[in-house]
């Protein structure tokens, strides 16, 4: 029963982790757009700064660290650390997490006014946790190694 308990968990929060992924991206081609029609000193800058912060103290953070802590009980309750398919899945949620962390980071840098890629980039960078989410889903459903 705990195996199952765990398992709705993670996966529970690793809905929210991701549902903040795809949102974060977006807000900050729209914090762009107002940055470069208004500048920083715009009405809307402080909200979006405001908006950002929100998401990533009350819904990233929070589901990144339930999202790691679960997973890995659930992992050492299945002893899944020998296998290949475990290490492949670890691999790609560090990855996600260093993507986590990097938009952490860039809205730090649009908060000081700074934008160091274009929306096309955003746009782009927008579809990493999508790929991740397929991958990691495949590799944990299918067990191909």
């Amino acid at each position: 029963m705990t195996y199952l308990w765990l398992k709705a968990g993670h996966i529970t929060f690793m809905v929210f982790w991701m549902a903040g992924l795809f949102m974060l991206p977006r807000f900050f081609v729209y914090h762009q757009e107002e940055l470069e029609r208004d500048g920083a000193s715009g009405p809307q800058h402080a909200l979006w700064i405001e908006r950002e912060r929100r998401l990533l103290k009350i819904i990233l953070w929070p589901s990144l660290v339930v999202t790691w802590a679960l997973g890995l009980a659930l992992a050492m309750s299945i002893g899944a650390f020998t296998q290949p398919w475990f290490h492949a899945k670890l691999g790609l949620a560090l990855i996600l997490t260093a993507y986590h962390v990097w938009m952490a980071g860039y809205a730090e840098d649009l908060a000081q006014g700074r934008m160091r890629f274009t929306g096309k980039r955003l746009r782009l960078l927008n579809e990493v946790p999508g790929l991740a989410a397929v991958l990691i889903v495949v590799v944990v459903v299918v067990k191909p190694f």
